[in-house]
């Protein structure tokens, strides 16, 4: 993750880093602030009943989601990890560094006033990127899978936009409003996210959680 979005001209001053457990003594060694975690989760049966019942309620209920969130849907397969960090480097803008000619931050910069439907049309056509992707996925320790493997594990992001913790999943409508974070909380309530998502699947051991800290 850290060298595609090196590749992609994000400066070092943010890094993926491990979350190695989710008590609190294995959090701290955490490196703080973090501004975005991700969430790679095994898709089963379980979490596809419950993410149904959730966008039902949803879809009655409503929710307030802020204009600022920086979310984009999922239309290429196999690529919910891109779709990931660019929504934790997106709703992070003004924390990083970019070089000069940075290719995320044109895209970013260049997909802002589009709605999510519109942002992933505009990565289907983005070559840096699909490129930097692909790259960066043969440089991995295990096989990438082929755009047309049907992959059953996914990543989320969570993400602090104006005091509420939002879940940005490209394969779902909109983005989930999670209650309220801060930038001091923003690991501890994202974990408790993500300890939901283990105990709809108490038998899967197939989770890891990365967060994107201050280098």
């Amino acid at each position: 993750m850290n060298q595609f979005l090196k590749q992609l001209g994000v400066g070092a001053s943010w890094q993926f880093v491990d979350v190695y457990g989710m008590d609190p003594d294995l959090l701290s060694i955490v490196p703080h602030p973090v501004c975005a975690v991700l969430l790679l989760f095994p898709v089963t049966e379980k979490y596809e009943s419950f993410r149904t019942e959730e966008e039902e309620k949803i879809k009655s209920q409503g929710q307030d989601v802020n204009n600022s969130v920086y979310f984009m849907k999922q239309t290429i397969s196999n690529a919910c990890g891109t779709i990931g960090l660019l929504h934790a480097v997106g709703n992070n803008r003004e924390k990083l560094c970019f070089e000069s000619d940075s290719a995320l931050k044109k895209f970013l910069e260049a997909s802002l006033s589009l709605n999510p439907e519109e942002r992933a049309r505009f990565l289907e056509r983005d070559e840096s990127i699909r490129v930097t992707h692909e790259t960066s996925a043969q440089e991995g320790q295990s096989e990438a899978p082929s755009i047309d493997d049907k992959v059953d594990l996914h990543f989320v992001a969570f993400v602090h936009v104006e005091g509420r913790l939002y879940e940005l999943d490209g394969c779902k409508p909109f983005p989930i409003n999670h209650g309220q974070t801060s930038d001091d909380t923003l690991l501890e309530d994202a974990i408790e996210v993500c300890k939901k998502f283990m105990q709809r699947d108490p038998d899967e051991l197939r989770f890891t959680v990365v967060a994107f800290s201050k280098a």
